[in-house]
């Protein structure tokens, strides 16, 4: 039997040191979900939020097969524009078992990935380089932080909805979210915003549509969320769905620490 985890004193020693903020959002109970084996003795944990599933532990069958309503964690499905969650979660494995055994499990609904992680590195940021980046914004552009008008804007359209998909609701986004975006002509064009919160910082999640890609654009947005977060003594922590990702970070004054596995699952029924 899998259980809902309320206080996670018991399991975030199976995480151990894991540098993803994504488990401290969960472990710190600020978003997310955490699932474990058992409620007092757990030996195994998932830690989940969004799209994503993290698990540490003994490997265990019967928590990679647990799929939970993720309408309780990543609540799309409360605006009619926005699709609620498909079958699709990316799961990274602690440990070779781990990903041994999600792979023997799902079999063809699997593929494996590989994802950049870079260090948390809170005094590398050129503030004068990244001012410049955003002062070069082109003139028929306009580059606002997300206020209620721009989150529900973000909400109605799928290429940028995980700008805010996290954040139930606009409120929400205010006390815990950060974002800024990029439109031409008042249309959203690009932006760069917090997938997730956790205490000391969030998580990058950076989007631009598809025929305004190469421009630079993102390169800007995520200049002045880096900004805006130092502001606001938040670290904003990136990790890298691929290589691009990964050369865009770089270029913003990250540093690359590895290249970590990740199994993504497609095609599940909810």
């Amino acid at each position: 039997m899998i259980y809902e985890i309320a206080d996670t004193a018991n399991v975030s020693s199976l995480f151990g040191k894991w540098e993803e903020t994504l488990i401290w959002s969960c472990l710190q109970g600020i978003m997310g979900k955490i699932y474990a084996d058992d409620l007092n003795a757990p030996t195994a944990a998932m830690a989940m939020l969004g799209d994503f599933a993290f698990y540490a532990g003994k490997p265990n069958i019967e928590l990679i097969s647990y799929m939970p309503d993720r309408r309780t964690i990543h609540r799309a499905d409360k605006n009619p524009h926005v699709k609620a969650p498909s079958g699709y979660t990316i799961m990274i494995p602690q440990n070779e078992s781990w990903k041994n055994m999600i792979t023997d499990f799902y079999g063809a609904k699997a593929t494996v990935i590989t994802r950049y992680a870079t260090k948390k590195e809170p005094h590398i940021f050129d503030k004068k380089k990244l001012e410049k980046a955003v002062d070069s914004l082109p003139e028929q552009y306009t580059l606002s932080m997300i206020d209620e008008r721009l989150y529900e804007m973000c909400r109605a359209e799928s290429w940028c909805a995980d700008l805010v998909s996290q954040f139930p609701d606009y409120e929400s986004f205010r006390k815990l979210g950060i974002g800024a975006v990029i439109c031409e002509e008042g249309q959203l064009i690009s932006g760069a915003s917090s997938y997730s919160r956790y205490r000391d910082g969030i998580e990058i999640e950076i989007d631009t549509q598809e025929e305004y890609r190469r421009k630079g654009l993102a390169y800007i947005c995520g200049a002045k969320l880096i900004l805006e977060c130092l502001k606001r003594n938040l670290y904003p922590s990136w990790d890298a769905h691929n290589k691009t990702s990964a050369a865009l970070a770089e270029k913003l004054g990250y540093h690359y620490s590895h290249a970590y596995t990740a199994i993504e699952i497609c095609g599940l029924r909810r």
